[in-house]
C-alpha cells in the first residue's frame, strides 16, 4: 500500500490521547486510514473523530492544526502518512 506523507505531531496530549496535527500537504479526513511513524512509534488507524480548535470537522487541509485522537502514544515530530 502506498504511503504519503501528509504532516506531523506538533504536540501529545496523554491524559486524553489526542494528537495535535500539523497538516503540511494534502488533506486528512474521517475514515482515512493513517499511520503514526518517528523513533520510537509505528501504528497505522483510522481516523475516526477530528477538531480543528474545539470543533468537528469532517476534513483538514494544508496549514490545519487539528486533534486526533490516537490509540497510542506519540511524540512531537512524528511523521504522518496517509494510505492510499
Amino acid at each position: 500500500m502506498e504511503e504519503k506523507e501528509i504532516g506531523k505531531v506538533v504536540r501529545y496530549f496523554s491524559k486524553i490521547g489526542i494528537a495535535a496535527i500539523r497538516i503540511t500537504q494534502g488533506e486528512l479526513k474521517i475514515g482515512d486510514k493513517i499511520r503514526i511513524k518517528g523513533s520510537s512509534t509505528d501504528f497505522d488507524q483510522i481516523v475516526e473523530s477530528m477538531q480543528i480548535e474545539h470543533q468537528f470537522v469532517e476534513k483538514a487541509e494544508a496549514g490545519n492544526d487539528v486533534g486526533i485522537k490516537v490509540k497510542e502514544k506519540v511524540r512531537e515530530n512524528d511523521k504522518i502518512y496517509i494510505s492510499k
